[in-house]
């Protein structure tokens, strides 16, 4: 209880110190909605009308989740008008190209994190950092967050989320300057799946299906562009939901590459909704476990088909495309990264291979805790139905010799 009533009181800290004092009085999904309304992005009106209305009548909120659905939109809503504000008044970070980004696919639990940290020491790469999407900024050479307010006030919060939401810490074990994924950019635009991992929304996740994802991946590259500052680079990103939104992240970025780290479905599935719950836990009063794992047994099949349709793609040539197995991956991290630079050309200096294998040194099974393995049983899974609806992706990715 102590906890909890420190993240709120953190929660209105934070948020008066980066909105108006007089929007600390909306409460209401219908009063967010009209705060959205005088933002000139229609794109994030629509999403978060979406949203809210899906939440009011499918999420049943715990005071918690209230109080953290109010300071997380105004801090989304305050952000996107910044990014664009900042656009208008300086075109050329809209001139600077986001060159070759390189996007990090699989299915959940699957190592990405890992490698996401990894490529994150090479001083060429750029990746959006936890504090950059919660404080938009960029991030200086030489940035120390142990002395830069915004990471500081980012660490506190993910701190005391753990203590909301036990086990998540070790399951996803990150700081303010770890690597963040992708949805929580599109998510300030309210055209993200990261609003499905906390909350219950089936009417917002099938909007979003419905939609697509091309507005949310235009602001998406509008932040790059502001966190690059001018001064291009090459971009690192990852998102398991990145599996969903090719088409929209190949209209943005047309000379995008692709890392797709696979991974039996069978062993990550019961983690994949363990995390869920772990993460709706602290927002919801009521959780279904067996609606959890069928949501996630239904939306991984679909991943699994969309990652072998992908490898098909005419217009994404094998050049642009690096398959690695999750086994590869943890036995030699650091080989499977050569690999991976090999292939896109890119240079492994020596100064980047020290930095991560000091990384992995310092954080081994890449900073996850043990635990024992999570039981499908408990999620209401089948693993003879989970075979069969994965043989397809296992039998192409998963079994033959690597």
């Amino acid at each position: 209880m102590v906890a909890f009533v420190k993240l709120i009181a953190g929660a209105f800290a934070l948020a008066d110190k980066v909105v108006p004092s007089s929007w600390l009085s909306l409460t209401k999904p219908e009063a967010l909605i009209a705060a959205a309304r005088a933002t000139p992005s229609a794109a994030s009106r629509e999403g978060l009308e979406q949203l809210m209305a899906s939440i009011g009548v499918e999420s049943d909120l715990c005071l918690f989740g209230k109080v953290s659905l109010h300071w997380d939109t105004i801090r989304l809503l305050k952000n996107a008008q910044m990014i664009e504000d900042a656009h208008r008044a300086n075109p050329a970070l809209g001139a600077a190209p986001v060159s070759g980004p390189l996007f990090i696919l699989g299915l959940p639990r699957s190592g990405t994190t890992f490698m996401h940290s990894l490529m994150a020491e090479d001083a060429d790469s750029l990746v959006p950092r936890n504090w950059q999407t919660m404080f938009p900024a960029p991030r200086p050479a030489g940035f120390d967050p142990a002395k830069d307010k915004s990471a500081r006030a980012v660490d506190q919060q993910l701190q005391l989320f753990a203590g909301l939401a036990p086990g998540f810490r070790e399951m996803h074990p990150i700081t303010a300057d770890s690597p963040q994924e992708c949805s929580e950019i599109t998510s300030h635009v309210f055209q993200s799946l990261r609003f499905d991992s906390t909350h219950r929304v089936p009417s917002y996740f099938n909007w979003l299906e419905a939609q697509g994802h091309d507005d949310a991946f235009r602001f998406h590259k509008l932040f790059l562009q502001f966190l690059q500052n001018g001064t291009p680079g090459r971009w690192v990103l990852k998102c398991p939901d990145h599996t969903f939104t090719l088409d929209s992240i190949l209209k943005i970025y047309p000379d995008a590459r692709f890392v797709i780290v696979h991974r039996d479905p069978i062993a990550v599935l019961g983690s994949v909704a363990h995390l869920t719950e772990v993460l709706r836990r602290p927002f919801l009063n009521n959780i279904d476990a067996g609606e959890i794992g069928a949501q996630v047994a239904a939306r991984w099949t679909q991943g699994a088909n969309l990652l072998l349709a992908f490898d098909q793609r005419a217009d994404v040539p094998p050049e642009r495309k690096f398959h690695l197995h999750y086994e590869d991956l943890v036995a030699a991290p650091l080989a499977a990264i050569a690999r991976i630079y090999a292939h896109f050309d890119m240079k492994l200096g020596s100064d980047s291979l020290a930095a991560m294998s000091r990384h992995c040194e310092a954080r081994p099974r890449g900073g996850y805790g043990k635990h024992a393995p999570y039981l499908l049983e408990n999620f209401k899974l089948s693993r003879p139905a989970l075979q069969a609806a994965f043989a397809p992706y296992v039998q192409q990715y998963c079994q033959a010799p690597r």
